[in-house]
């Protein structure tokens, strides 16, 4: 199989890698099977819009055109073979409901249909009362004169929809679009409607997942739809592919890279950074519908297209930053809150080490001809390392020590829907008890048995303040939030807590650390100051205890019989 195709009616005025086969006739795609394709005109299993857009946009010389066309190719095949969105499809009838607010929003639509195309019911907006499931399953709960009545369709047409509408799946509104685009979009979903996963979910790293206590939930929060949702009975989340959009907003807020984005993955990202070295990154969003513009785009500017527009975080733009050694853009309408925070944390980083911001963002076509005009190499950033296999707050810490080094950068401010955080522990209080470590699941806070302590790489720590909630003590572990130290120190573990081990009195094993039975001691002593053989065994460990318990108990006995 021909894996890259080429096509436009007009010639190109230079040549193309002969791994491409390049057509100016569409007949020559037909019954054929292509990988990646320039344009939607050509049946394949990706298509790249940027590869045109590079085309007519391009400063680069002819031979730089003929290796970065290739190159975009190779991106799109690259992001083809990560790509985890299965795709899936939902029987769709032709019952459909129409809600509006007027009679010329129904004459507006019924005017464009035929009364074939559906089963049409028809609605005033103030009697709608509450709308539950999704595309192809639809529940309208309406109010007929004080009383409900249930209506089951498969799709809605609301003119300026509501947000009860807007929370699942199969709702459409002309105001948004135009009354022909959203029939022509009912049309095709009836019979068969086809969704895709956009999301994939670690439960074993999540912040949420049967937690004892609610400390995180932010994937729900951004979610504009019914997408996900919560259980706080059971503190587990449920995922609706059907209902998802796509946009991503839970991947950039997910503090421990529990949630990932299937049709681009952390791994995806790696892989296709790695075609980015020594050229400045674009990166472009689907929705920014780039083959509208028409502007110049400097030598070594390379599209980097993704298909939502909120799931980059700060370990994937330090990702593509350092492997490309430049300043990236970033062109998008919609800045989500996770890549907000990221963008802003990333670029104060890069201000402490090289004087300049490392984003750039613009969200109209002026202010991306200004950062085209802008953007610049970076002396001193590029790096590079095998990130295969790490979550995203290692991959975070292992690119931003690098940057740190051996300097003082002073510190960054992170939140507020990106968090960071330090732990801090009293010595004298903790008891090594290791219940933090236990409630750790970003293995920011460990326990090593060979000196007896307490350890924390600060790099590593989400801030999700559940050592805190879990901590017995008290005034024991707290947490200085939002903050990151750039300095050598917060990339290493260091010893927040150390103690020795207490031998048993009784057999000589070691069973439990000197402070927690000295504790205990102090705790229970006075109570036991009457029976020495009691006080005793505040100092034996779990086997010894009820020995000498029992043997006391028997001494006694045998006394009274004497």
């Amino acid at each position: 199989m021909q894996e890259f195709i080429y096509y436009n009616p007009k010639e190109l005025d230079f040549p193309l890698s002969e791994e491409i086969l390049v057509t100016t006739n569409i007949e020559d795609t037909k019954e054929k099977n292509f990988l990646i394709s320039n344009t939607k005109e050509v049946q394949s299993e990706l298509n790249a819009s940027e590869i045109e857009f590079y085309i007519n946009n391009s400063k680069d010389s002819v031979s730089a055109k003929i290796e970065n066309v290739l190159k975009l190719y190779e991106i799109a095949a690259s992001k083809y073979d990560f790509a985890q969105d299965i795709s899936y499809s939902e029987e769709v009838s032709k019952q459909l409901l129409l809600i509006t607010n007027s009679q010329e929003e129904y004459e507006a639509f019924t005017a464009c249909i035929m009364p074939d195309d559906f089963e049409l019911f028809s609605v005033n907006e103030d009697i709608v009362k509450e709308i539950s499931g999704h595309i192809g399953n639809l529940t309208v709960i309406v109010d007929d004169e004080g009383k409900d009545v249930t209506l089951n369709v498969s799709q809605i047409v609301w003119f300026d929809a509501k947000q009860i509408g807007l929370n699942q799946s199969g709702t459409f509104d002309p105001n948004l679009s135009s009354v022909e685009e959203v029939v022509q979009t009912l049309k095709e979903n009836i019979n068969e409607y086809s969704y895709k996963k956009f999301t994939t979910y670690d439960q074993s790293i999540c912040q949420y997942h049967e937690r004892r206590e609610e400390i995180c939930s932010k994937c729900e929060e951004v979610c504009p739809t019914v997408a996900i949702t919560k259980d706080d009975e059971t503190k587990t989340l449920g995922f609706s592919q059907i209902d998802c959009h796509g946009c991503g907003g839970c991947v950039s807020v997910c503090p421990s890279g529990a949630i990932d984005y299937a049709p681009s993955n952390k791994e995806s990202l790696f892989e296709m950074s790695k075609f980015y070295e020594e050229t400045h990154p674009l990166v472009v969003p689907e929705k920014m519908n780039i083959g509208d513009l028409n502007l110049s785009l400097k030598e070594n500017v390379l599209p980097f297209a993704v298909e939502g527009e909120k799931f980059l975080h700060e370990a994937s733009f330090l990702t593509l930053l350092q492997i490309s050694g430049s300043q990236v853009i970033f062109y998008s309408d919609f800045i989500s809150k996770g890549s907000g925070d990221a963008i802003r944390i990333v670029n104060d980083i890069y201000q402490a080490k090289y004087g300049k911001d490392a984003i750039l963002v613009a969200m109209n076509e002026e202010e991306l001809q200004n950062a085209l005009e802008e953007v610049s190499f970076i002396e001193g950033s590029e790096f590079n390392f095998n990130q295969d296999t790490l979550k995203k707050r290692e991959i975070f810490s292992h690119r931003l020590q690098k940057i740190v080094g051996d300097e003082d950068l002073g510190e960054v401010k992170t939140g507020e829907h990106v968090h960071y955080g330090l732990v801090k522990v009293n010595e004298d209080k903790c008891t090594l008890c290791l219940v933090c470590v236990g409630a750790c699941n970003v293995d920011a806070l460990q326990a090593d048995a060979s000196d007896n302590t307490l350890r924390l790489n600060p790099s590593l720590c989400t801030s999700c303040g559940y050592c805190e909630v879990s901590c017995p003590e008290a005034d024991c572990l707290t947490i200085e939030r939002d903050v990151i130290k750039l300095e050598p120190t917060w990339f290493k573990e260091s010893v927040l807590a150390q103690d020795e081990l207490f031998a048993c009195v009784e057999c000589g094993v070691e069973f439990a650390t000197v402070k927690s039975v000295t504790k205990i001691a102090d705790m229970m002593a006075p109570l036991f100051s009457h029976d020495p053989v009691k006080e005793r065994s505040l100092y034996c460990c779990a086997d010894c205890k009820p020995k000498i318990m029992m043997q006391n108990y028997y001494d006694q006995k045998n006394k009274g019989n004497d």
